[in-house]
């Protein structure tokens, strides 16, 4: 790592948004040196000690690309004249920073700090300007003092803004007495950031103040694995390994959250349930709306056969007994519930059912959880289906979950003016998404969950299909003949066995479905790369970036991580004039297929015209949304990604954490998408992992074509392993609670 050190010359450019500058430092020993990196708060005059290393810019020539730096005071005349009159203090500018420094010489910065009425002494300084000066001249010290503190304890430039802007002058008070604020307060920082800079501050081990944020940590950590709550028995393991230390003094700790509210404590039976508080109610809370819903619609018989008949007329079709079970059912209850496997005509059902419903004469929207499925939705239908956000008008702000339905316009207070919401791909919903639907549909409203319970649960914290079905409280349809058109797949046949505990023939005389054998990880990964780069395309006719390779897990030899290496490798190796930036041993390519990895509601989105006029806007990309990297921007340190729907959307380097490469994905990942054709490479992995659930969702993301590739006892062997990975969840208990309630 080479050092540097000296003046800030010149500021030639800077994006406000993330901080990215790019500037010229004066040095004792050398010419003028341009550095590039992250300082929002720096200006012309001060001094840095940087680190960093030498690079060569196509266009900019060398540049020192810092990657870390020290702030200091201006310490000699003329660096404090260079220093006022760069315009870091407004109303003062070159001429009169000269005649300042002339007055007052060394002593310049001392008497603006310690005697600021003296600059009235100056020819242009009133006494209200001499005041004004001192008053951003101290804002200013007290950022450049916040940076040099703050870095004493390795707190990098983007961080420590963010710290700075979140507690002002009372930033030294708060972490002297609770570095662990910096986690609750702060987005991104987290508590293992905050336990390693509250470590070299030298605190305590075992404060009260670590125990409550490493439970706080661990809820967290559980959510983010799917968990609406944890048992106490699994919370305290959980945390002790986090901080450490024993659970003896945890119990104090609890007790003192749930005082606060920040977490509830539910007694079921013998298990004592440990929630995040916003996450306990917003169960309650979807619980008693779903409840609500749940009414029964007294119809006239004969109506409902007319109506029967005339849909099947209508259509051209003729519709099984499930389906028509299906339609009856949703005449005479509000709320409705159909799940099925592939091929068994659930799309049928909701065109049977829009076309009821319109001859009713009534509104009918259409929505699903991501943009995939609800362009799917939408090209089943022939009707506009959109995703619960754009139904819910979402708009920026409102991170936090306890604020979650401010993120939308449409809530209790500005309904959905619908007669009849039909949501599809519903076993993608969790918790949070189905609290701010439910919330902005009123009592008397008609609404029909539609989905696959037996694929793998949301992404996101909850189980939300599979718990409204297990409490048994709601009419459930499930459709499960298989149609003669889908019996000719043998994707949607070997689904249903799978689903059924059968192993499937996998001797490669299907013309969809295929088991190509290898019993070694590199042997695997070549077939793998044979078949997206060159065998699938040419066999469905598609682009090589259409075929998805879908893993269990995301480390190992056949992991995410790895497999995502060798294809960008080869389906976007690096060439002439494609630019390319590493992050964090990633390299980001132009012509990468990448991944959003978590909800970000802040992130603007444009669509554009063929002309490149935008014609459509909004804000949030959303977990698991696929796109094509455009064009990196170098300069402007900013990449721009296209995703499916053609919506474009800038990241500044700073927010790369929020991609990965999409090559290949976890099947997890992969819910509510369909994909021409799909690649499984399986040899092996956790026993709790490698389930039916999982093959199940992996097989049937795909439309055209599915080949698995590797050893056929492991294929069996996830088959016979009915074990899914238990989350733990408690809107089941609060719907029977809450009917129980309903009904006393």
């Amino acid at each position: 790592m080479d050092r540097l050190e000296g003046y800030v010359e010149k500021i030639i450019y800077r994006n406000s948004d993330n901080g990215y500058t790019v500037f010229s430092l004066a040095t004792e020993d050398s010419d003028s040196q341009i550095c590039v990196g992250s300082f929002p708060f720096i200006n012309e005059g001060e001094y840095l000690k940087l680190e960093g290393t030498y690079g060569h810019h196509s266009l900019y020539g060398e540049q020192f690309k810092v990657a870390s730096s020290v702030m200091g005071e201006p310490e000699d005349a003329v660096a404090m004249e260079r220093y006022l009159g760069s315009g870091a203090i407004k109303g003062v500018g070159e001429s009169l920073a000269k005649r300042i420094v002339e007055k007052f010489g060394k002593e310049t910065f001392n008497i603006i700090e310690r005697e600021p009425e003296r600059l009235a002494e100056i020819k242009g300084i009133s006494e209200r300007i001499a005041r004004e000066i001192y008053r951003q001249f101290e804002e200013k010290r007290e950022a450049r003092e916040a940076m040099i503190y703050l870095q004493r304890y390795g707190i990098g430039t983007n961080l420590a803004v963010k710290i700075y802007n979140t507690y002002g002058v009372r930033m030294k008070e708060v972490l002297s007495r609770n570095p662990y604020r910096l986690a609750e307060d702060i987005k991104g920082i987290g508590f293992k950031n905050a336990d390693d800079i509250a470590s070299k501050m030298g605190f305590d081990f075992n404060s009260e103040f670590r125990i409550r944020a490493g439970i706080i940590y661990t809820l967290l950590q559980g959510s983010n694995a799917g968990n609406s709550y944890l048992p106490e028995e699994v919370l305290y393991r959980h945390a002790s390994e986090t901080l450490g230390i024993g659970s003896d003094n945890f119990g104090s700790v609890i007790d003192e959250l749930c005082l606060s509210n920040s977490i509830t404590v539910k007694l079921f039976g013998e298990e004592r349930r440990i929630y995040a508080s916003s996450y306990y109610y917003t169960e309650l809370s979807i619980a008693r709306m779903l409840i609500d819903l749940n009414k029964k619609n007294v119809v006239n018989e004969s109506h409902i056969l007319q109506r029967l008949t005339a849909v099947e007329n209508k259509l051209g079709i003729i519709l099984d007994d499930l389906q028509r079970q299906a339609l009856i059912e949703a005449m005479q209850n509000y709320l409705l519930i159909i799940t099925g496997g592939p091929g068994t005509g659930k799309t049928t059902t909701i065109n049977a059912l829009i076309e009821m419903f319109g001859q009713e004469g009534l509104t009918v929207f259409l929505a699903a959880p991501t943009g995939r499925a609800a362009k799917r939705m939408s090209e089943a239908t022939g009707q506009e289906a959109r995703t619960i956000h754009r139904l819910l008008e979402f708009m920026p702000g409102g991170e936090d979950m306890d604020s979650y339905a401010l993120s939308f316009q449409k809530n209790e207070e500005n309904p959905l003016k619908a007669d009849v919401i039909i949501v599809d791909e519903a076993s993608m919903i969790d918790m949070h998404l189905m609290n701010a639907l439910l919330k902005a549909i009123l009592i008397g409203t008609r609404v029909i969950f539609s989905g696959d319970s037996r694929q793998l649960p949301s992404v996101g914290p909850g189980n939300v299909l599979s718990d409204m079905i297990s409490s048994e409280v709601f009419p459930v349809v499930r459709l499960t003949k298989i149609f003669r058109q889908a019996e000719s797949s043998d994707i949607i046949v070997n689904a249903h066995k799978i689903n059924n505990g059968i192993h499937p023939v996998m001797d490669n005389k299907s013309k969809d479905f295929f088991m190509l054998k290898r019993y070694d990880p590199a042997s695997v990964t070549n077939v793998v790369l044979q078949m997206v780069r060159d065998k699938m395309p040419k066999y469905i006719n598609v682009s090589p970036i259409d075929v998805q390779v879908l893993t269990p897990m995301r480390k190992g030899e056949l992991g995410v991580e790895k497999m995502n290496t060798v294809l960008q490798a080869f389906l976007n190796p690096a060439g002439k004039g494609k630019k390319e930036k590493e992050h964090q041993r990633r390299i980001f390519r132009e012509g990468d297929k990448v991944m959003q990895v978590k909800n970000d509601y802040q992130l603007e989105w444009k669509c554009y015209n063929s002309y490149g006029i935008p014609v459509d806007g909004g804000m949030g990309v959303f977990n698991g949304d696929i796109g094509i990297i455009k064009e990196i921007n170098l300069f402007a340190e900013c990449l721009t990604v296209r995703f499916d729907d053609n919506k474009e959307v800038e990241y500044s380097f700073n927010a790369l954490d929020e991609l990965e490469h999409a090559y290949a994905v976890t099947v997890h990942k992969s819910q509510g998408s369909e994909y021409p054709a799909v690649v499984i490479p399986l040899l092996g992995g956790p026993k709790p992992l490698m389930n039916r659930n999982l093959l199940y969702t992996a097989v049937t993301r795909a439309s055209k074509c599915v080949t698995i590739v590797g050893r056929e006892d492991v294929v069996n062997m996830m088959i016979d392993n009915e074990n899914e990975n238990k989350r733990f969840t408690g809107l089941t208990d609060a719907i029977l609670e809450m009917s129980n309630i309903k009904n006393m």
